[in-house]
C-alpha cells in the first residue's frame, strides 16, 4: 500500500505534469515518469513535505549532475544519488527570481507616486528589487513603448506583451529612493554558487531566461540592495525592517509570486503587519489565492471571479488590476476598481 507521503508525491507530480505541457517537454516526461515509478516515487518522498516540489527536485538533480535525459537514465541516477539527493533538497527552498517580472509590477508602481521605498517579501538574490534599473519594452496593438533608466539603456532589457485601454496609466519608471528585501534563505548575486543555483532553477526549454538572469545577477551584484535573512511572517521581521526607510518615501511592499509558498496563516499575519505599516501593497497571484487575500485586505470591496482570469492577478493593495503572466511575459490591463489609483 502506497505511503501518504508517496501518494502526495503522486498527486504533486501527476498535476505538475500538466502544467509542465508546452513549456518544458523534459520536465513533462520526468513527472510522468515519476508517476509510474514507484522507486522514483520512494526516494522523492524522503524529501520534506515543504521541499519536495517538482521544479525544485528537478532543479536540484541537474544541480548534483544529473543526466538532462530521457527518463530512464535520469531515474538510475536517483536511485545511485538519493541520499545526496533528499539532504541537498532538504537544505534547498523554491527562489524563483525572474527579473522579467518586474515587467508586471511597473504597470502597479506607474500609480504610486515618488519618492518610493520599496521592500520585497520573498526577495532571493534581489532582482526584482531593481525595477528602476532595467530597459523595458511593452509590445502592444499602438507598436512598442520603450522605458529606459535616465542613464540610458539597461544591459537588461525585459520585453512584454501588452493589452491596454483608456484606463492604463502612464508608464513610467519609480523613484526608488531605498530598498531592502527579505527571504528565509536570500541568495547572494556576487556568489558563483548562488548563481549557478539560481539559473539552474530554470526550466529545460525556457530560452533567453538564464541569459536575462545572469544579466540581472550583473546589475545587482554592481549595487546589492538591503537583503535580511528572515521569516517576514514572524512578528516585527517586516515592521523593524521598514523602519530603516526613509520617512518622506512611500513604502510599497511587492511579493510577486511569493505568496502561494506561505501558509494561509502566515499570509493573514503578513497582511495585517502591511496593513498596521500603511504601506501600498503590490501582488501577483494565482486568481483564487487573490480572491481569498483580497478579502481580508479590503473587505469592502467586491469579490473577482477567480474562472473569469486565464492567469495571475496583478493587484495593489487589494485591488485588481491586470491579468498578467505569472512570469511577466504578458500584462492584459483590466482593473475592476478605479479607487487603485494614489
Amino acid at each position: 500500500m502506497e505511503s501518504d507521503a508517496a501518494a502526495d508525491v503522486t498527486e504533486r507530480y501527476a498535476r505538475f505534469a500538466e502544467d509542465a505541457r508546452n513549456r518544458s517537454a523534459l520536465y513533462e516526461v520526468w513527472a510522468r515518469g515519476v508517476v509510474a515509478d514507484e522507486r522514483v516515487r520512494d526516494v522523492i518522498a524522503r524529501i520534506p513535505a515543504d521541499r519536495r516540489q517538482p521544479p525544485l527536485v528537478f532543479a536540484v538533480t541537474r544541480l548534483l549532475g544529473a543526466p538532462e535525459a530521457d527518463f530512464a537514465s535520469w531515474a538510475e541516477w536517483i536511485i545511485a544519488h538519493a541520499d545526496a539527493l533528499v539532504a541537498e533538497c532538504a537544505r534547498r527552498s523554491l527562489q524563483t527570481n525572474e527579473p522579467l517580472r518586474c515587467a508586471a509590477l511597473l504597470p502597479a508602481l506607474s500609480l504610486i507616486d515618488g519618492p518610493i521605498a520599496l521592500l520585497e517579501v520573498g526577495a532571493s538574490a534581489g532582482l526584482c528589487l531593481i525595477p528602476d534599473r532595467y530597459s523595458y519594452r511593452y509590445r502592444g496593438i499602438g507598436g512598442v513603448t520603450t522605458l529606459d533608466p535616465a542613464g540610458g539603456p539597461s544591459a537588461v532589457v525585459l520585453s512584454s506583451e501588452l493589452t491596454t485601454d483608456d484606463r492604463m496609466p502612464l508608464l513610467r519608471l519609480p523613484e526608488i529612493v531605498w530598498r531592502a528585501g527579505v527571504d528565509v534563505d536570500p541568495l547572494d548575486a556576487s556568489d558563483p554558487d548562488d548563481r549557478r543555483f539560481l539559473t539552474t532553477l530554470v526550466w529545460p526549454g525556457e530560452s533567453g531566461r538564464v541569459k536575462r538572469i545572469e544579466a540581472a545577477l550583473d546589475v545587482v551584484a554592481a549595487d546589492p540592495p538591503l537583503l535580511v535573512r528572515a521569516d517576514a511572517t514572524t512578528d516585527r521581521v517586516l515592521a523593524d525592517l521598514a523602519s530603516r526607510a526613509p520617512r518622506d518615501a512611500t513604502l510599497v511592499v511587492t511579493t510577486p509570486g511569493v505568496l502561494p509558498h506561505i501558509p494561509r496563516g502566515g499570509r493573514g499575519r503578513l497582511a495585517e503587519t502591511i496593513a498596521a505599516l500603511g504601506a501600498r501593497w503590490i501582488t501577483i497571484d494565482p486568481p483564487a489565492l487573490h480572491a481569498d487575500l483580497a478579502a481580508s485586505v479590503r473587505p469592502e470591496g467586491s469579490p473577482i471571479d477567480p474562472d473569469a482570469w486565464e492567469a495571475f492577478v496583478l493587484a495593489l493593495d487589494g485591488v485588481p488590476l491586470a491579468s498578467v503572466d505569472p512570469l511577466g511575459a504578458s500584462v492584459a490591463w483590466r482593473p475592476a476598481d478605479r479607487r487603485a489609483a494614489p
